[in-house]
């Protein structure tokens, strides 16, 4: 993949991709919906829909648009710009509990083991990391990932050296030692892996040692929903389909990915091992109470603790005003009845 060209989980917002034509009534007289999203692994089955024209097949004019950073998404959201996007848990959390509702409707991915902590081998453990020079974009699940690796070690962002930056300057920014530890995400530590330097890298804590905290949902504010029932209800129909068709065809799927965030084939299979896209069922795992670490009720409670020590935000928000649970409800009932003899 060209060093120049390096698709993260953030993408500039320079274009829309959807066509404007549609076949269906109730399309006929419907305004597009904009959807704010990023480029990174675990959004595939939405670059899918987009490419295969799954979203016309429910309905619903939706343009994808692209952000550099993923921060710019909630504020886009809030202002009407976007009347949805894609957001990490965590940011949900912090959006809500500074009054913004914009609860999240699905579950894309849980990030497992694409996002990540690397250092240079000078650095054995965490405990390495006080004094040390850490890159990492603020505000952003690299950022997050980071405070939690600490918070376990009993440590705190005193205990090292920021080195803010955006996400694509964080591998040169260590192959050229100019700092020895980095957070980042594919494809950056598969690049930084592989990287052929004087130093070598190894991943020192990763989203698998913290699983639940880094998931990946799909939001709208919560007046659009009100308003708009019928086309959020489609955008996950869509999504759904394009989820099992990436299942089932994956070689198809792989390519169409590839295409989005200029990768080949094999490095979008490879990067696929990083992330896990549930299924509906299992989608309602992260909707429903329990003490499952899966569960927003166990990880929603950790993130704001991990936040609220950050002074990002004073108090966490209640579970309930994060998410929605209507549609996913109401898409798992037929599945349940078709599932009986």
């Amino acid at each position: 993949m060209p060093t120049t060209s390096l698709p993260l989980r953030a993408s500039f917002a320079i274009f829309a991709l959807a066509s404007s034509i549609l076949i269906t009534p109730m399309a006929a007289h419907a305004v597009p919906v904009k959807v704010g999203v990023v480029t990174w692994i675990g959004y595939g089955p939405l670059y899918i829909a987009d490419k295969l024209g799954t979203f016309k097949k429910y309905g619903v004019d939706v343009k994808l648009v692209k952000f550099q950073d993923p921060a710019l998404i909630p504020p886009a959201i809030e202002s009407n710009a976007l009347d949805g996007g894609t957001l990490t848990y965590d940011e949900v959390i912090g959006v809500t509990a500074k009054g913004w509702k914009h609860p999240a409707v699905l579950t894309l991915d849980y990030s497992n083991g694409a996002d990540a902590i690397v250092a240079d081998s000078s650095i054995k453990s965490i405990k390495d990391f006080k004094g040390k020079k850490v890159a990492f974009n603020p505000l952003s699940p690299s950022d997050f990932l980071l405070s939690y690796a600490l918070q376990k070690n009993n440590m705190t962002e005193k205990d090292i050296k920021p080195a803010n930056m955006s996400p694509e300057a964080v591998p040169a920014t260590l192959i050229s030692g100019a700092a020895p530890i980095g957070v980042t995400y594919e494809p950056s530590v598969s690049q930084l892996l592989s990287a052929k330097s004087q130093r070598t890298f190894r991943v020192i804590f990763s989203s698998k040692d913290a699983p639940g905290l880094i998931t990946d949902v799909l939001s709208f504010k919560k007046d659009y929903i009100s308003k708009n029932p019928k086309e959020v209800k489609a955008i996950l129909q869509a999504y759904l389909d394009s989820l099992d068709y990436m299942k089932k065809n994956p070689k198809e799927a792989n390519a169409i990915i590839g295409k989005w965030m200029d990768l080949s084939e094999k490095e979008v299979q490879s990067q696929l091992t990083g992330v896990f896209n549930p299924n509906l069922k299992e989608m309602m795992s992260n909707f429903t109470k329990s003490n499952k670490i899966d569960s927003f009720y166990r990880s929603g409670p950790l993130i704001s603790d991990v936040l609220i020590k950050k002074k990002q935000i004073t108090k966490g928000p209640n579970i309930e005003e994060t998410i929605d649970t209507q549609f996913l409800t109401e898409l798992l009932k037929p599945a349940q009845v078709s599932a009986k003899p």
